[in-house]
């Protein structure tokens, strides 16, 4: 008998109608003889309701009491599948994240899961139980509720694959499975059958919203296999595995893009050492990641500092920042939420020159400025006007043919410039 994880996300359960497809789906992988544990998000816009809720009694709330609230929505979810899985003849139980044993370090928004205490699911799946749990949460060692920033269903899910030694981890969303690019706005996208880790982790990062980036990190330090599908039909998903076959078919994969993206300048920063370390020291305490990073010198002593972060980071770390500007003697700050990142990813491409090359003769003959350029091994980003965002994705998935089948094409995007 095996055992599988199953995560379904808002979308899935957005009604009482999608909950009951949902709960079918569950009970059929019951009947194959498999042991099922669920994790559940709250019903669609449900989490972004109550933040709103929230804001119209304050727009700066404590973390803690947010934490409180927002938790409840995986809390409805959680019951009424557990109760619609029962309807159709089945036993279930719901979990909470602290009930099932889920434990976080102590901070709230963006906790991190420190381990999980699993005997009580065990026990539950030797009584022949389903058991249904609240993504997104976990308990502190004060015994204070805490979330795991969004996305974070996706993490409880293989964070609780890992600790059950579980099968596979089945990640059930509104589509088929990973891309080539968004078929929301790329119906050509093609998708594929199997990405490795490393390339999923670089979509994820990279605004590709199918797979939790912490997720995918957690998958790939355990090697467990995730295999990403649509809770709207039957169709083959995508496995996100390890893949050893280095020498790849495509030199690139996949063309992503992020509207989430906050662009900021610190203005007439002195050059001096130890300035950068002040303001990302003071960022990463807050848990604020940043993405981008370009130092221009404009004079002799002086600097322009740009960087890029989550859109939903910003007022946090314009705040910080602020309160640091007299301390580094700068001129001042600049923040511009219009902009934002396309990337390709693809492990062939550390073999492959000219996909640099090929990128940027994509943006440029479709009229595209590039504000920022940064890369990894396996992936290129560039910085550009959000209003292109569309027009970008689609000039890029057409110069690198990635909607054709991998054996047709060239072997070096060098035949593509």
């Amino acid at each position: 008998m095996s055992l599988i994880v199953q995560k379904f996300g808002g979308s899935s359960v957005r009604n009482i109608e999608r909950i009951k497809a949902v709960a079918q789906r569950v009970c059929n992988a019951k009947d194959q003889g498999h042991q099922v544990v669920v994790v559940v998000s709250a019903m669609g816009d449900m989490t972004d309701d109550l933040i709103k809720m929230v804001h119209e009694i304050t727009p700066d709330p404590t973390p803690r009491e947010l934490d409180m609230l927002l938790s409840t929505g995986e809390q409805i979810s959680i019951s009424l599948l557990a109760i619609a899985i029962q309807s159709y003849g089945h036993t279930a139980v719901s979990l909470t994240g602290w009930q099932a044993g889920v434990q976080t370090e102590n901070l709230h928004g963006k906790a991190k899961i420190k381990g999980i205490d699993v005997h009580r699911i065990q026990k539950e799946l030797e009584a022949d139980q389903i058991v249904i749990v609240a993504g997104f949460q976990g308990i502190n060692e004060m015994g204070d509720i805490t979330t795991l920033g969004r996305g974070g269903s996706d993490t409880s899910a293989v964070a609780l694959a890992v600790a059950l030694q579980a099968d596979v981890c089945e990640i059930f969303t509104d589509v088929d499975g990973v891309y080539t690019a968004d078929p929301r706005i790329l119906p050509e996208a093609r998708k594929m059958s199997v990405v490795s880790y490393g390339e999923m982790l670089e979509m994820a990062s990279s605004g590709a919203v199918v797979l939790q980036p912490r997720a995918v990190e957690f998958a790939a330090q355990y090697r467990m296999p995730i295999t990403v599908r649509s809770s709207f039909n039957d169709h083959p998903g995508t496995m996100v595995k390890e893949v050893s076959d280095m020498e790849r078919e495509m030199y690139v994969s996949a063309v992503t893009h992020d509207c989430n993206v906050t662009k900021i300048t610190v203005i007439g920063v002195p050059d001096r050492p130890g300035v950068a370390y002040t303001i990302f020291e003071a960022l990463a305490k807050a848990r604020i990641n940043v993405d981008m990073i370009v130092q221009s010198t404009k004079a002799e002593t002086v600097t322009d500092l740009l960087f890029t972060i989550s859109s939903d980071d910003t007022r946090q770390a314009v705040h910080i920042i602020e309160g640091l500007i007299d301390e580094l003697g700068a001129q001042g700050l600049h923040c511009d939420d219009s902009v934002a990142k396309v990337s390709v990813i693809g492990a062939g491409m550390v073999t492959n020159p000219g996909v640099a090359a090929l990128m940027f003769k994509a943006l440029s003959s479709a009229g595209i400025n590039i504000q920022v350029i940064s890369t990894s091994e396996i992936r290129i980003s560039c910085l550009i006007d959000r209003a292109r965002v569309q027009d970008a994705v689609r000039a890029i998935h057409s110069a690198f043919k990635l909607d054709q089948d991998p054996s047709e094409l060239p072997p070096s995007p060098v035949d593509l410039l």
